[in-house]
């Protein structure tokens, strides 16, 4: 009964899904904010900061801060950040549950959740700090 259940969950949460596949429609979503994420578990452990002109500012809870930029292409929403030239493009949607984004990466596949709920500043620790 319970895996029933939980197949009935998911099929709702996929019904209910609306894609974040255009510049727009994402920027309104995460415009001038911070999303924590998670891997499924619950745990935060990464949060990303939706800056101005398209700006983000990416980091592992308690680690350095990455700076980049994110555009729109082929309905996924691409980013690259100082430490990597290579895109990392994702399929981005909004759920009941909150953003859910999985990138299209083939060897490596990863899924992320928005951590709903979980508040607070982004901390950058590292050589940056201060700068």
């Amino acid at each position: 009964m319970r895996r029933l259940l939980g197949v009935l969950a998911l099929c709702a949460t996929s019904i209910s899904a609306q894609p974040l596949d255009t510049a727009q429609a994402f920027e309104d979503y995460v415009g001038g904010k911070t999303v924590f994420f998670h891997q499924g578990d619950g745990r935060v452990y990464a949060a990303e900061t939706y800056l101005r002109d398209r700006k983000v500012r990416w980091s592992l809870l308690g680690g350095a801060c990455l700076e980049g930029e994110w555009w729109a292409q082929d309905g996924k929403i691409c980013f690259v950040y100082e430490n990597n030239p290579d895109p990392l493009c994702w399929s981005v949607e909004i759920t009941p549950q909150g953003l859910t984004a999985t990138s299209d990466t083939p060897m490596n596949p990863l899924r992320l959740f928005e951590a709903v709920g979980a508040t607070g500043e982004q901390l950058c620790q590292g050589p940056k700090v201060g700068v």
